[in-house]
């Protein structure tokens, strides 16, 4: 079952791309005591991730951080070697967060995984964002096509962050 408004981000630990190699983060370290963004794609370097997803949060993060956002957090079941290729392709390493959820378990203990085998990509992420303060989601926007991205897409997150 998805996570959803209310529940709290189990407690995992994390590969977090940095310009050297990854490093091991917690859940309770990335999320407690601070309110955070976070957006899940299907996969690194896929089209609609890649040209439609990534930039907005990307372009947009001084505005969102200014909202009261300490960080802003992409997560890709994808390895680190992958995730960190995508950040610095998209001069965003430094600028977002990248998790390497390499064996999809994050993905999984929130409940927003999905079966892409049937276009080669096998499992991996729903598309979606959500606000997490203090640990518990606020907020969460799952798209119904993954081949958008405009229910989670950095634009109407920036809609509920002004309300």
């Amino acid at each position: 079952m998805p996570i959803k408004i209310g529940d709290s981000i189990p407690s995992l630990t994390l590969q977090k791309i940095t310009d050297d190699a990854p490093a091991s983060i917690t859940t309770e370290s990335l999320f407690g005591g601070r309110k955070v963004v976070v957006f899940g794609v299907p996969g690194a370097f896929t089209p609609t991730c890649t040209r439609n997803h990534l930039p907005g949060f990307v372009e947009n993060r001084e505005t969102i951080r200014a909202s009261g956002i300490d960080e802003i957090v992409c997560v890709s079941v994808n390895d680190h070697h992958v995730m960190k290729a995508w950040a610095k392709d998209r001069d965003a390493l430094g600028k977002i967060t990248f998790i390497a959820d390499w064996d999809c378990a994050f993905t999984k203990a929130l409940g927003l995984d999905a079966d892409l085998s049937a276009g080669g990509l096998g499992v991996r992420s729903l598309r979606y964002s959500m606000i997490v303060d203090d640990g518990a989601v606020t907020a969460l926007n799952l798209e119904d096509n993954p081949g958008q991205a405009t229910v989670s897409g950095a634009a109407a997150l920036l809609e509920m962050l002004g309300d």
